[in-house]
């Protein structure tokens, strides 16, 4: 008989599973799989090695999702000496960071770079991915599906899915405080009518769905996360916490003796769901993260009072509040025109007038605001779109029409930024071409940038899930950048 060393559990799913006396006979009959000791432990130190290099710091993330897929070379990537059809229409600007240039529309970024890494060697293949939908999953997920049509689009989110990364962090994470774990706002990801795919739980379950804040009033309107209604998370006055709290002692009591019933419904995890309720209604951390009016008018103004700056401030308070994962989505569709990143016609006046100023104070106010906090040290940024712009004006790679002041999408090339927990500052990771059509050095598949947040809150990117049908999936079948660690 022997044993494996090492902190049981430690790489399971749920840390209070430990190997049983069947998981170390399965060790023992490994053999006959080809599977010798030898390897076993060669394959769990090579685990371990890869869980030391870097990371660790993390304990929340910010993930600002731009969705529609934003011009890298009309942003933090611009070209000089480059045919028209290929420049910017934009000057460049200096940064803080020496050599280090950006356009005229990111003035308050270029003077924060000191505090982020960029990437500017995002790259990937499509495969059906020349549309948002089924790009948006797999910037999302890690994974692509097999069911995409000829356009991009995907069917509706459905149980079979893969997870949302956030869904993934909060299971393997836990909370440790009664706070919501996931916040997703301030509206779906969504391209023509396909809504919210990759940004569900999907096999994992909805107890790991994120709670979805999504305040009422068109995409223009730039107030309403100031008018956020949470009545479910409110606590009626005639209900004192001592008399709920008897009630769930009540209710505790009688499930034990409905064994049958609750075996009935085990898949669908009540009692996860109502205990997250109970602890968040008990609690009012939740409620009291939601007031943004107890933010001083200077601190507000910082962010840019936009919807997109108000759900970054939103996203601070609620990371400053416990929230493990929270994800502010660009609060524009996709295919769609003003203040959208699918920039098929008119990219001058939109980049210049809507979507440029509304990213630039938004971002560069919560970077310096995180900093400033100390928060930056264990809360990591993360802001990407699902691919960049067509380095030539005027031209089709999707199907779609572009007019002469237009770019298509583009996802062999383009860029994204990464800050806070253990990245660098101050560091462009990534070289492209003279013209921004393909990486020239390092290029970082989005799985990669996935594998890489994983790594930063110290999970092995590797780690097994089981799917819908019980069948062993890798978080991401991708290996975290070392590289953008300091």
């Amino acid at each position: 008989m022997f044993r494996i060393l090492g902190d049981p559990g430690k790489d399971l799913c749920d840390k209070n599973l430990a190997p049983s006396r069947r998981d170390f006979l399965r060790v023992g009959g490994s053999g006959i799989l080809g599977l010798s000791l030898g390897s076993m432990l060669e394959l769990k130190a090579k685990a371990n090695a890869n869980a030391s290099t870097g990371g660790g710091k993390a304990k929340s993330i910010i993930m600002l999702y731009l969705q529609g897929g934003p011009s890298h070379i009309d942003l933090w990537d611009p070209k000089k000496d480059v045919p028209d059809n290929v420049r910017s229409a934009f000057n460049t600007i200096p940064t803080k960071v020496p050599g280090v240039h950006f356009t005229e529309i990111l003035p308050e970024l270029a003077k924060v770079n000191d505090k982020f890494t960029l990437i500017r060697s995002m790259s990937y293949e499509p495969n059906g991915l020349f549309n948002h939908t089924a790009a948006i999953y797999q910037m999302m997920t890690g994974y692509t599906t097999d069911k995409v049509s000829p356009s991009g689009q995907l069917e509706p989110p459905s149980p079979k899915d893969f997870p949302n990364f956030g869904s993934n962090l909060i299971r393997l994470k836990p909370q440790t405080e009664p706070m919501l774990p996931f916040v997703m706002m301030p509206r779906p990801l969504q391209e023509s009518n396909v809504v919210g795919k990759g940004g569900t739980a999907g096999f994992l379950g909805k107890a790991f769905d994120p709670y979805t804040l999504y305040p009422s009033g068109g995409d223009m309107d730039m107030k309403k996360m100031t008018r956020i209604k949470i009545d479910d998370l409110q606590l009626r006055p005639d209900v004192f916490t001592a008399r709920l709290k008897r009630r769930a002692s009540l209710r505790d009591t009688l499930s034990g003796k409905m064994n049958k019933v609750e075996n009935a419904v085990k898949d669908f995890k009540l009692n996860e769901y109502y205990d997250q309720a109970l602890n968040l209604i008990i609690s009012g951390k939740a409620r009291d993260a939601f007031a943004l009016e107890k933010e001083s008018m200077r601190t507000r103004e910082s962010y840019g009072n936009t919807s997109f700056g108000d759900s970054c401030l939103l996203a601070r308070r609620l990371v400053e509040a416990g929230t493990r994962v929270v994800e502010v989505i660009w609060p524009k569709v996709a295919n769609s025109d003003n203040h959208s990143w699918d920039h098929h016609k008119d990219l001058t006046k939109r980049m210049k007038n809507q979507s440029g100023p509304m990213l630039d104070k938004a971002l560069s106010g919560l970077i310096s605001d995180l900093d400033e906090r100390g928060m930056l040290e264990d809360t990591m940024v993360v802001a990407i779109g699902e691919f960049g712009r067509s380095p030539q004006k005027g031209v089709s790679t999707s199907g779609n029409g572009n007019s002469a002041d237009g770019r298509d999408h583009w996802p062999y090339c383009y860029t994204g930024l990464v800050a806070g927990a253990g990245i660098k500052r101050g560091y462009v990771h990534g070289k492209s071409d003279k013209t921004g059509s393909a990486p020239v050095e390092n290029p970082v598949h989005p799985g990669e940038l996935l594998a890489t947040i994983y790594q930063a809150f110290g999970i092995d990117p590797e780690t097994i899930v089981y799917n819908h049908l019980n069948q062993p999936r890798e978080l991401v079948k991708a290996e975290a950048i070392s590289e953008l660690f300091a």
